[in-house]
């Protein structure tokens, strides 16, 4: 008996061992994956698969010194570029002439979906290595986060073996089924043609250019006390949103109404991995309260006395109802 005890200590101590090492070879692997995603030169084709929908994008991904550069193609649809220089963005919308000028907001965009890595992730997630398997025609190694509660997704990230860079990204519900995901069918790594990043339309300079402008801002009359555990305000932000305008009435109008402008409040959570936003703007229009689910996506709107609410997140319905029923504004 005294043997057989002793055996058992030996493989349960192995056996943490083993744990312990694959979780640290898991959040090392997220680690590189992190900066290959930042320092590495790539282009290649991505699908995004929400539901039943499937978008198609381009992207190039230089660094110049310090200089992050990066072009995203949409090919599905009407055709649409952003170019990324650090954090500005200029987007070029080829129909209507039309550049649009902004600040990056989020650091979340395939493959760089680690743009900040905390080290509480641990708290949340179960982080472990997964397979080894391919994609795009390159060996990955996959690593698994699985949520610790659920108010949030699981996830299956699969890392070219010698870069780290993220090839494909999977979303899991709580039965472990796929319920988004994005991969990479074609990527090449390493050598990029810097003329690739260039606008694919020419000469734009006679383009009419739009700003959009985003402030930061102070929102602290705001309160939510029922955001998931982990989650985070990041940002704060005032921007003004371009309503299409109104169609008009006959015909035969001399002239189209303008488009209407209108402030919109954003306060940004994450937990590091995802991102829960909460717009804010005057609750004049005619709107209905409800929900909506696309792919791992939810979005809830409701009105709060004088005010709009949208609420918007990478996280499951439950979670979505909580953080809208807790949000609350102080009496000034």
């Amino acid at each position: 008996m005294i043997v057989l005890s002793a055996q058992a200590e030996g493989l349960d101590a192995g056996n943490t061992a083993a744990n312990a090492a694959d979780k640290q070879d898991a959040q090392a692997l997220l680690k590189k994956i992190q900066s290959a995603a930042q320092k590495l030169n790539y282009s290649g084709t991505f699908i995004y698969q929400q539901a039943n929908q499937i978008r198609t994008s381009r992207i190039t991904h230089v660094l110049e010194g310090r200089n992050e550069i990066e072009k995203l193609e949409i090919l599905d649809g009407q055709p649409r570029e952003y170019i990324r220089r650090n954090e500005d963005v200029t987007g070029y919308m080829p129909e209507t002439k039309t550049k649009i000028v902004e600040k990056r907001v989020t650091q979340d965009g395939f493959p760089a979906i680690l743009a900040a890595l905390p080290s509480d992730l641990n708290d949340y997630y179960n982080i472990r290595m997964g397979e080894i398997g391919r994609v795009a025609g390159f060996d990955c190694q996959a690593v698994l986060l699985e949520p610790k509660d659920n108010m949030r997704y699981g996830y299956k990230l699969w890392a070219e073996k010698n870069s780290g860079l993220l090839l494909r990204a999977q979303t899991l519900n709580g039965k472990n089924e796929i319920i988004e995901q994005i991969s990479f069918t074609q990527i090449g790594i390493g050598n990029v043609d810097h003329r690739s990043l260039k606008p694919s339309f020419g000469n734009t300079n006679t383009w009419h250019t739009e700003s959009n402008v985003i402030n930061p801002a102070n929102l602290n009359e705001w309160t939510v006390t029922g955001m998931p555990a982990g989650f985070k305000k990041v940002r704060e932000l005032k921007r003004m949103v371009v309503d299409a305008p109104p169609p008009a009435a006959k015909s035969g109008a001399s002239a189209p109404a303008p488009a209407a402008r209108r402030e919109v409040s954003q306060l940004i959570f994450s937990d590091g991995l995802v991102a829960i936003s909460i717009f804010i703007e005057p609750g004049s229009q005619s709107r209905t309260e409800g929900s909506l689910q696309q792919g791992a996506l939810n979005i809830v709107g409701k009105r709060q006395g004088d005010y709009w609410l949208t609420i918007v997140g990478d996280v499951p319905p439950a979670a979505m109802r909580q953080v809208a029923n807790s949000i609350e504004l102080k009496n000034k």
